[in-house]
């Protein structure tokens, strides 16, 4: 809290009016429950921001099943980033099983590899599902090594909720409702 305090107040020292608020990514049609800060600052001669309204509410978020349901039938494909790990649970981490019905958890950046599990398979999820949970393309592909891929993934603004963010910045520049 005492970041986030004087992050806003060197930027309001500026002269900027700085909003912020918590969003739930699952709200915004993304298919996993990540919260995220977006600070968002106006110089005085701009409109204020207006923070994009949730489209989905909790029991429409889009579920596990409806992000990765059709690749579970795929077989292995490192071209793809559909490689997955069989790996036992970890007493640290990603010991989570997804619930077929609802949004995923969190994709995070330093999963170690103990990414969450299939919510049926017996396996753990591949890049390319927590790139769907991430509401990356498919044909958005990852040139890099697995850990540099998780991280890549699990740091990333998913791009479906960043266009809801984005939009909103728009119509603010542009003093749109």
């Amino acid at each position: 809290a005492r970041s986030l305090e004087r992050v806003l107040a060197d930027f309001r020292a500026l002269g900027y009016n700085v909003t912020f608020q918590l969003y739930n990514a699952a709200a915004y049609g993304v298919p996993q429950t990540r919260e995220r800060v977006i600070i968002v600052g106006t110089l005085p001669d701009v409109a204020g921001f207006v923070p994009p309204k949730p489209i989905r509410q909790k029991d429409e978020f889009v579920t596990a099943r409806d992000a990765i349901d059709d690749l579970a039938t795929l077989d292995e494909d490192e071209d793809f980033n559909h490689v997955w790990s069989r790996a036992s649970k970890s007493a640290e981490q990603g010991s989570r099983k997804l619930i077929a019905d609802r949004a995923g958890y969190t994709i995070r950046a330093e999963c170690h590899g103990n990414i969450q599990f299939h919510y049926r398979l017996p396996r753990r999820i591949s890049m390319r599902e927590a790139a769907r949970f991430q509401s990356f393309p498919d044909s958005f592909i990852f040139d890099s090594k697995l850990r540099e891929t998780e991280r890549q993934v699990g740091n990333a603004v998913a791009p479906v909720f960043a266009w809801h963010v984005a939009k909103a910045v728009r119509d603010c520049l542009l003093n749109k409702d």
